[in-house]
C-alpha cells in the first residue's frame, strides 16, 4: 500500500539586520495562521547585536550569524574598491552556498524574505538561488520605479516639500529581488499620501506602521502560488 503524498509545505528563510520588528510579524502571522501551509526554518542575522536574533529564540527558530567583515570576507577599514567588490562577491556566493547545502526535504527554503536586511546582494548570491527557483522578495518604502535605494522616505519627504511629488504620494512594496537595486517585480504596493505640516519623522513613523502588514499579505500570497504549484506536481 502506497504512503500519501506529504501535505504541500512552503519553508521560508527570513535575512534581518537589526530590531526584526518584520521577521515578529511573519512569526506572529505564522502562529496565527494567517499564512498557511508555512513554517519559518531558520533566520540569518548579519550584525551581532540584531534583536531579531532574540525574538528567533522565543520563536524556537534556529538562527546564525554570517557577517561580511567577522567572517573574514572584508578586511576592517578596507577602502579600495576592487577588494572591497571582491569581498561582497565571496561573500555572497558563500552565503547562497550555505542556503543551499540546508537540507533539500526539510530546510532548504522555497522563499527567502528580506525582513529589514541592510545589505545589497549581487549575482553571486542571487543567480545560484534562483537557479534552484527559490524566490526571494524584499520590503521598499518607496512606490515602484521611485526612490530606489537608500533614504527613500526622506527624498520622497524633500520633494513634498518642494512640491514635486508626484500626486503626493509616496508608499511601500514588497518586490521580488533582482541585481537591480529595488527595481524587481512588485508583489503588493500600498500609498501613502504625505500630509501638510506632518514631520519627516512622523511620515516615517505612519509608512513604518504599513509595513508589518505588507510583508505578511505579501508573504502570504507568494506561499498560497508555491504551495498551489506543489499540490498541481502531486
Amino acid at each position: 500500500m502506497s504512503s500519501s503524498p506529504a501535505s504541500p509545505e512552503c519553508r521560508i528563510l527570513v535575512f534581518a539586520s537589526g530590531n526584526g520588528s518584520n521577521f515578529q510579524a511573519l512569526v506572529d502571522a505564522l502562529a496565527a495562521g494567517n499564512i498557511p501551509n508555512a513554517r519559518i526554518t531558520r533566520l540569518i542575522v548579519n550584525r551581532g547585536k540584531a534583536y531579531a536574533t532574540t525574538r528567533a529564540e522565543k520563536a524556537g527558530i534556529p538562527w546564525e550569524y554570517y557577517n561580511l567583515i567577522s567572517h573574514g570576507f572584508q578586511a576592517r577599514g578596507e577602502t579600495d574598491p576592487a577588494k572591497l567588490q571582491e569581498a561582497r562577491n565571496k561573500y555572497d556566493a558563500a552565503l547562497a552556498e550555505k542556503v543551499l547545502a540546508l537540507d533539500e526535504k526539510t530546510e532548504r527554503p522555497h522563499l527567502i524574505v528580506l525582513a529589514g536586511w541592510m545589505y545589497i546582494f549581487g549575482k553571486h548570491f542571487l543567480a545560484p538561488i534562483a537557479e534552484k527557483g527559490i524566490k526571494v522578495i524584499n520590503l521598499h518604502p518607496a512606490l515602484p520605479g521611485k526612490y530606489d535605494g537608500t533614504h527613500a522616505i526622506e527624498r520622497a519627504y524633500a520633494d513634498f516639500q518642494a512640491g514635486k511629488l508626484e500626486n503626493n504620494k509616496t508608499g511601500i512594496m514588497v518586490h521580488y529581488v533582482i541585481e537591480a537595486v529595488d527595481q524587481g517585480a512588485p508583489v503588493l504596493v500600498r500609498e501613502i499620501e504625505c500630509r501638510e505640516g506632518e514631520s519627516l519623522e512622523q511620515l516615517e513613523e505612519r509608512i513604518h506602521s504599513h509595513e508589518h502588514s505588507l510583508i505578511v499579505e505579501a508573504t502570504a500570497k507568494i506561499v498560497g502560488e508555491i504551495v498551489a504549484s506543489q499540490q498541481a506536481q502531486q
